[in-house]
């Protein structure tokens, strides 16, 4: 009767332990939805031209996946921004006076991001990817189409603007925020060359030997409202 009694109670024993411990515990995964909006700083880094950073806009959404027992959260994003650079460029080819040409350029990005959680889902560091597409250089101002780029004897202001429209860029920021409100630093670093059409073309690039290159770089600051 003993004997039974301890097999009932080993059984018993063991599957309390297997139901508690052994099975895998439910986790509630929460999907989040955003919209934000800000400004950014935008320029491109090359040898071939001098150039100075510009003022824009950017907005866009986001869908978080918020993982409570993972160290990290993922989103997707696509945003949107007009951006402004400028180019240095001279009226004449031997004029000493130099000014910088404005630019716009428009992009739209779609990112996967990973959210490393520094405290919680309150302080993260954000880093992923991104395909963009953006829309060709602009010149703001049509009076300074025919300045000659500097360091060109022949290129003219408005050759600029035939430049790849497809890159792969990388963003590295950090968000904080606490309820329905975060605000977010992010910088994003082109791989690819978005003047390499230039190479391609048929332009008199006398006056710099160089291969023109240039990577785009642009920070952004954003406010995001979470749903």
């Amino acid at each position: 009767m003993q004997k039974k009694q301890l097999i009932v109670l080993v059984v018993f024993c063991i599957c309390f332990v297997t139901v508690s411990f052994g099975q895998h515990k439910n986790y509630n995964i929460k999907n989040g939805f955003g919209i934000y909006g800000g400004i950014t700083q935008y320029d491109i880094l090359t040898d071939n031209f001098t150039t100075k950073k510009g003022n824009g806009w950017q907005a866009g959404a986001s869908a978080t996946v918020d993982i409570p027992h993972k160290w990290y959260n993922v989103s997707y994003t696509i945003q949107l921004s007009e951006n402004n650079v400028g180019i240095a460029a001279r009226p004449l080819l031997l004029s000493p006076t130099e000014e910088f040409v404005d630019y716009k350029v428009f992009t739209a990005q779609i990112a996967l991001l990973m959210h490393v959680k520094l405290i919680e889902s309150f302080l993260t560091i954000d880093v992923g990817p991104m395909i963009q597409y953006n829309g060709d250089l602009e010149i703001k101002d049509k009076a300074y189409e025919n300045y000659i780029v500097d360091s060109y004897t022949n290129l003219t202001a408005k050759d600029l603007r035939d430049i790849t429209n497809f890159n792969v860029d990388g963003a590295i920021g950090a968000s904080a925020g606490f309820g329905f409100l975060r605000l977010k630093a992010q910088y994003i670093y082109g791989f690819t060359n978005m003047l390499n059409k230039l190479n391609d073309s048929n332009l008199d690039l006398t006056g710099n030997d160089k291969k023109i290159k240039g990577n785009q770089s642009m920070m952004a600051f954003t406010a995001m409202i979470t749903f």
